[in-house]
């Protein structure tokens, strides 16, 4: 995996990583502190054991890390102007991820709470259908899907 991209967009910064292990929560907190920033926000995705009507074991995502990167890096600047955030950190985790733990983690900071929460759901759903990172979902049958994007 490339090392995580810290990037300068105006009027605040990007940080954006693919990961293959465990995504650790307190380096983006780190990154997201700051002494003029009164919210905070944060959206965990996870594994879920039921889907419907079908029980998953893992999901595994790929991704073509420089595509994926760079339209995660421009999402993250547009959603910076558009809410007027001061940092924002997405980390995507590539590779199997047991039930229970997080897929994704994408942390805010922003002067007031209002343009933080409005964040979080616009930028899940575009990267969602935007950004190059496919699933597979495994059941406990056997049975396996790929889904991307939607």
């Amino acid at each position: 995996m490339p090392a995580p991209t810290t990037e300068s967009h105006s009027p605040g910064r990007v940080r954006i990583e693919l990961v293959d292990s465990a995504i650790d929560p307190q380096s983006l907190r780190e990154f997201l502190a700051d002494p003029d920033c009164g919210a905070v926000a944060w959206f965990e995705g996870v594994t879920r054991r039921m889907t419907g009507n079908h029980e998953t074991v893992d999901l595994t995502y790929e991704a073509f890390e420089p595509m994926a990167t760079a339209q995660l890096r421009s999402l993250a600047a547009e959603a910076a102007e558009r809410f007027s955030l001061h940092r924002v950190a997405i980390t995507h985790r590539l590779g199997t991820v047991p039930i229970g733990q997080a897929s994704i983690l994408i942390g805010i900071s922003a002067a007031h709470r209002a343009g933080a929460l409005a964040a979080l759901p616009w930028l899940m759903d575009r990267i969602k259908t935007d950004v190059t990172i496919w699933k597979r979902d495994r059941t406990v049958d056997g049975q396996t899907a790929w889904i991307h994007p939607q």
